[in-house]
């Protein structure tokens, strides 16, 4: 294609040269863009820094780690015994006293005499309480007066009887005055002994004016004071006693245990009863078992013991809430562990064994009859040690150290172990 071109050697159609740019407008352009590369160099050191940090916090933690992989976990340690374990049922029970008497009076009048302090251990018949005997004492003496009138009557009778019967031997009287004499005599005697009655009664009455206590025990506060007036056979008690010494509990078990207690019982075995606190966790007083109820509860399913206890410390208190647990049989030559020891999870429970290298490993066992702090297991053997104690840091695998004085069983106490279970399979039995 032809193209014109001008002086100056440019084609005509071509588009018009810019002016070159000055070193000054070059600057300015340059001066509105220096942000950006302040703050992507920013964006960089921060990431690295940040990249940086968390590298050293891996690292941390990853020493932190083998830090205590390598650190051994102090921990207390016992070793697993053979010997004998009770087999007990418990159930919530009260304490009853074998007699509670609340004393009244058999007579009217006023007190004059109270010989009782407030919660006082009393003996039978030792004075209680004196209401004034002088009525009684009056009626006494009266109705021996009368007793005295009536036998001189009666005497008098008797002799006219003799002479009346030597005169009809001698026929000078009628055999009739004779028969109504002995009448007379019958009489008397009657009135006599009618007197008699009156005399006993009025003694009955001014012994009823003191009374004493018809039980031991202990006496409860008191209910009234010198001064008072008392009613015969009123229904409000003038003091209360209680038998302490000795005292029962009556408690409930399951009815399912019903034929092991009368089997030993028809044997005559004498079944041993412990009192336990409300906690269940301390022991108050040891018993036996006394009787059972003669039905069952069917809204429950439980059956009534008594259980008697000597009570000689006054441990036991009338209406006292206790637990009673009823030794039910006795599993001789079986490993028992504290029950500290026993650790659970979401599939089973398991003990920590410590192994000869000091290191723990998870054991599962099974678990049997407890009493009290001890435990009965199945799953590990005689004379190994276990962890007792110190398990917040404690996992599978890790090493153990026993501080002295924790507690720690190895070597000899193993020994000793297996010579204390020798001990108690040669009839050797453990205290419940």
């Amino acid at each position: 294609m032809d193209t014109s071109t001008t002086t100056t050697g440019r084609p005509t159609n071509a588009p018009p040269e810019e002016s070159p740019k000055s070193p000054f407008e070059l600057g300015t352009k340059n001066r509105h863009h220096w942000w950006i590369w302040v703050v992507l160099a920013a964006v960089i050191l921060g990431a690295a820094y940040w990249m940086y940090h968390q590298h050293q916090a891996t690292l941390q933690a990853a020493q932190a780690r083998a830090a205590q992989q390598n650190r051994a976990v102090p921990v207390a340690t016992t070793a697993v015994h053979t010997g004998d374990i009770g087999v007990y049922q418990e159930g919530l029970g009260i304490v009853t006293p074998l007699a509670t008497v609340t004393v009244t009076s058999r007579v009217q009048g006023e007190i004059t005499q109270i010989h009782y302090r407030e919660g006082q251990m009393v003996r039978k018949g030792d004075p209680l309480i004196d209401i004034d005997p002088r009525p009684y004492q009056a009626q006494l003496d009266q109705a021996q007066g009368q007793l005295a009138h009536d036998e001189a009557l009666l005497a008098q009778s008797r002799i006219d009887l003799d002479r009346y019967q030597a005169a009809f031997s001698r026929n000078a009287i009628a055999q009739q005055q004779v028969y109504d004499q002995e009448q007379l005599v019958k009489q008397n005697e009657g009135t006599v002994r009618n007197d008699q009655g009156l005399v006993d009664n009025a003694k009955v009455n001014l012994v009823y004016c003191h009374i004493t206590s018809p039980i031991d025990g202990r006496v409860g506060l008191r209910l009234v004071d010198i001064g008072n007036m008392v009613q015969a056979n009123s229904t409000t008690g003038l003091v209360v006693v209680a038998q302490l010494q000795p005292i029962t509990v009556i408690f409930s078990i399951a009815e399912d245990y019903l034929p092991q207690i009368q089997q030993q019982l028809h044997q005559g075995h004498k079944m041993v009863v412990y009192a336990l606190d409300r906690t269940d966790q301390t022991q108050i007083a040891a018993g036996t078992l006394l009787t059972i109820d003669n039905q069952i509860d069917t809204t429950t399913g439980t059956v009534k013991l008594r259980a008697i206890f000597p009570n000689t410390d006054s441990s036991l208190f009338p209406n006292q809430f206790v637990n009673g647990k009823l030794l039910i049989n006795t599993l001789q030559g079986v490993n028992v562990v504290p029950a500290a020891a026993i650790q659970r999870n979401a599939q089973s429970a398991f003990v920590y064994v410590v192994k000869p290298d000091q290191t723990a490993s998870m054991q599962n066992v099974t678990v049997g009859t407890a009493d009290g702090d001890t435990t009965q297991v199945t799953g590990v053997d005689a004379g190994q040690v276990i962890v007792t104690s110190g398990f917040d840091k404690l996992q599978d695998g890790i090493k153990v150290t026993v501080p002295n004085g924790s507690g720690k069983e190895t070597g000899s106490s193993a020994a000793a172990a297996n010579s204390g279970a020798q001990k108690s399979k040669s009839g050797g039995k453990s205290k419940p």
